[in-house]
């Protein structure tokens, strides 16, 4: 089968664009794959700056581990279809805008770095689990801080629209930790204000706090906290009740989590050097995506990952620049 083609729009859509369409408009007979086959075109919603998940490269081309996994997704659609030539479109989302802009129909896959939880499935849908992560603070060796407890009237920063902020607001007020909560636009700029001392750390998810380390001017000034403040499986999403695309999808996927292939994929973003830097994450895969990829589910429940509840992530990075 000839390699879908792949075109690339930069454009955001506005918020308000988005929320004037409604949900309604994202539903058409025949659901998702009747108006991909109508278009010839699948739209694959991806972000910025979610190293190594889905990022902007040195040549303005987006790529990373989870747009290689929606890569396979749509050549088994294609093939599903009886296309060839599949037009394959990026659209850039952010935290705050995926859910939306898939509800109301902009994008048919969403290709980050975005938690399945029960409270977004009533939402949106998602594929198998392909990454677990744990919630951690990442701050500076030289701030003594070694809990969240220790943040007690500091300044935190999360990201916009990520279900850290809504776990670190909550956690602020049940255990009465007086902090301020300040919000980043998205994960750059809440390294960015950690970075600068505007916030003492930052709340996010371990994989990618690992990866903002790896890419930061000083590496060294940095530690990711061994406390694990949450269990969170990470997956691609789709639109809810479009039970015919969702078993394209999930069998794509799940054929792929089973076989040797996967594990090279891993590799490739995970351990080894990736652009535009080269650095390499040295990131073993957690135990828990081995049993996920053994046994692939798209359960919401951090409950069936937690025998994989995960260690520190290991912080040792090669940058080949």
């Amino acid at each position: 089968m000839s390699l879908p083609r792949v075109l690339y729009r930069f454009a955001i859509v506005a918020a308000s664009a988005v929320f004037a369409t409604g949900p309604a408009a994202a539903q058409e007979a025949g659901g998702t794959l009747a108006k991909i086959k109508r278009t010839g075109t699948i739209t694959l919603g991806v972000r910025d700056g979610s190293i190594p998940f889905s990022y902007l490269d040195d040549k303005q081309q987006y790529q990373g581990y989870s747009v290689d996994l929606c890569l396979k997704a749509v050549a088994a659609i294609e093939k599903n279809l009886g296309l060839s030539g599949l037009k394959v479109v990026m659209n850039p989302v952010t935290a705050a805008n995926r859910i939306p802009l898939m509800a109301n129909g902009t994008i048919d896959l969403e290709c980050g770095s975005t938690t399945n939880n029960a409270e977004r499935q009533k939402q949106v849908a998602f594929a198998p689990t392909m990454f677990v992560i744990s919630n951690r603070l990442l701050v500076k060796k030289a701030s003594n801080i070694r809990s969240l407890a220790d943040m007690k009237g500091k300044t935190l920063v999360a990201t916009a629209g990520t279900t850290t902020l809504k776990q670190m607001t909550m956690l602020n007020n049940e255990r009465k930790l007086g902090m301020t909560i300040a919000v980043g636009k998205d994960h750059p700029e809440s390294f960015l204000m950690l970075e600068t001392g505007r916030a003492a750390a930052e709340a996010n998810d371990d994989i990618l706090l690992a990866s903002q380390v790896a890419t930061a001017r000083n590496p060294a000034e940095y530690t990711i906290l061994p406390e694990a403040l949450s269990v969170e499986p990470y997956a691609i999403m789709m639109r809810r009740g479009d039970p015919a695309f969702k078993a394209v999808v999930d069998a794509a996927l799940t054929q792929f989590y089973q076989s040797p292939e996967f594990s090279k994929t891993y590799d490739k973003w995970f351990m080894s050097a990736i652009p535009p830097r080269g650095i390499n994450l040295n990131f073993p895969m957690p135990a828990t995506l081995k049993a996920v990829a053994a046994k692939p589910t798209d359960s919401p429940d951090p409950a069936a990952y937690a025998v994989t509840a995960a260690p520190a992530p290991a912080q040792k990075t090669d940058a080949k620049k």
